[in-house]
């Protein structure tokens, strides 16, 4: 039994280890072919957003108003995905619910 704990606080301390990385991290998201960039954190905080000049056009507002959700949409996918590469192995893919191995209560 203590053995099975002692399991269960190890793999407690790496995602807790893993999620620390994981608020550290940014990733980007693009659209338009990469005419419109976002750079995001995994917790969602957008840190950038580049607008290449191309697309501008006074006359299009909602275009580039799409383009720019769609940029900011495309890293959050990707900030989606890599939180499920990083702690999908710690939690067997339980999303977080049970350890591996124990039911889930």
């Amino acid at each position: 039994m203590q053995a099975l704990l002692a399991q269960a606080q190890q793999m407690q301390q790496a995602v807790m280890q893993a999620q620390a990385e994981l608020a550290e991290s940014e990733v980007q998201g693009q659209a338009g072919g990469g005419l419109v960039q976002a750079t995001i954190k995994v917790s969602g905080e957008i840190t950038a957003l580049t607008i290449d000049p191309k697309v501008v056009d006074p006359a299009d507002v909602d275009g580039l108003q799409d383009l720019v959700i769609g940029a900011i949409n495309d890293a959050m996918t990707n900030a989606q995905q890599l939180a499920a590469d990083k702690l999908g192995p710690l939690t067997g893919g339980a999303g977080g619910g049970a350890l591996p191995g124990l039911p889930d209560f």
